[in-house]
């Protein structure tokens, strides 16, 4: 839940994130064996992302990224850096959107911890709002709008095996594990501030389909992934933060990227934890969504089946939130940013308990 962002998104380094530089320079220099990489950087910290720790490392002719792992408390499995570094490498050669790899770390004795290194995409990110300055009419916003769907088709086509990445592929059984895995991971992070969700969970239980494919899905398709070229805004040039990337189910990819759509007619208390520019007049709804993503790949969706993905989706991002919440809630983090993050928990499960109600029928 990260970015390759603009300089001026950068802030200086919180005192709990910061790091060695002295002992960057000294390894990067080293390991790919560039005389400028081994000079010091000027560091900063983008404050966007609520999972790994992102930071722009300015040289005088070059910018790159480092990303490593959040302190405290992380879920097992959570903030693999080899696996992101290892994934977005193999992307390189067959998906034009994935940002180029610099360096791996796996020795936790240079910075404490795993870290990697991209080069910076130059583009436009887009926030809350549309990045300031950029006037986009309601027919541009919505060409804005199927083009980053589009990238999001177009990875579902990518052959897996041909991209070297089918060591991911645990088999059959996709949404069933994801079903029980983040039921899990609900209850281990679970703090006395937030519900049960054990309804939602049994309903998912319940309810849960077949795999319809094993594609390649990012697992966090969101806006504020996107990279826009600055020449046209309307077009995506990068798709970041590859950490959960993985081979499953393309509806639960969709799933996930609608849990984070916030559109213009959504209540108070939703539009308060919006955190993309989908409300944008020009935006499409998430129905309107579903219908472009089912058109576009020929799938055949009725409501009803969507309904399991939609409350998935939702019951995810609920767990994520309650995840980065725990570490707050524990005081394994200060940042002030997430100390609504378990009213976002509460508010999830209400949506996610009316679309079952809307669907009460649907369990056999």
């Amino acid at each position: 839940m990260t970015h390759s962002p603009t300089a001026s998104d950068a802030r200086d380094v919180r005192a709990e994130d910061a790091f060695d530089v002295a002992a960057l320079s000294a390894w990067l220099g080293a390991e790919v064996g560039d005389e400028l990489l081994a000079e010091t950087p000027q560091v900063r910290q983008f404050s966007g992302g609520a999972s790994n720790l992102t930071y722009l490392l300015q040289y005088p002719d070059r910018d790159l990224i480092l990303r490593r792992p959040p302190g405290g408390h992380r879920a097992d499995g959570a903030h693999d850096m080899a696996r992101e570094y290892r994934v977005q490498t193999a992307l390189g050669p067959v998906f034009d959107y994935a940002p180029p790899t610099v360096a791996l770390c796996e020795d936790d004795s240079v910075l404490g911890a795993p870290f990697y290194l991209m080069e910076r995409l130059d583009g436009l990110i887009p926030r809350k709002e549309l990045p300031p300055g950029l006037a986009l009419t309601t027919s541009q916003v919505r060409t804005l709008c199927t083009n980053v769907l589009d990238v999001l088709v177009d990875l579902h086509t990518i052959d897996p095996t041909a991209a070297g990445l089918d060591w991911m592929s645990k088999g059959p059984g996709y949404v069933a594990r994801q079903v029980s895995g983040w039921s899990d991971r609900y209850r281990r992070a679970r703090t006395r501030t937030v519900g049960s969700f054990e309804s939602v969970m049994t309903w998912l239980a319940a309810n849960q389909p077949p795999d319809r494919a094993a594609v390649l899905i990012h697992n966090d398709f969101r806006f504020d992934n996107i990279v826009l070229d600055r020449a046209d805004p309307t077009r995506p040039i990068g798709l970041l933060d590859w950490e959960m990337a993985t081979i499953g189910d393309p509806l639960m990819d969709l799933g996930g990227a609608l849990a984070y759509w916030v559109q213009a007619d959504d209540n108070a208390a939703f539009t308060f934890f919006r955190r993309q520019p989908t409300h944008t007049p020009g935006m499409l709804t998430r129905e309107e969504v579903v219908e472009y993503y089912c058109c576009r790949t020929g799938t055949g969706l009725t409501d009803r089946e969507w309904a399991f993905y939609e409350v998935f989706g939702l019951f995810r991002l609920a767990v994520i939130c309650q995840q980065i919440y725990y570490r707050y809630y524990h005081r394994q983090t200060t940042n002030p940013a997430f100390r609504f993050f378990g009213l976002a928990v509460v508010l999830l499960e209400w949506r996610c308990r009316g679309i079952i109600r809307r669907n009460k029928g649907l369990t056999p």
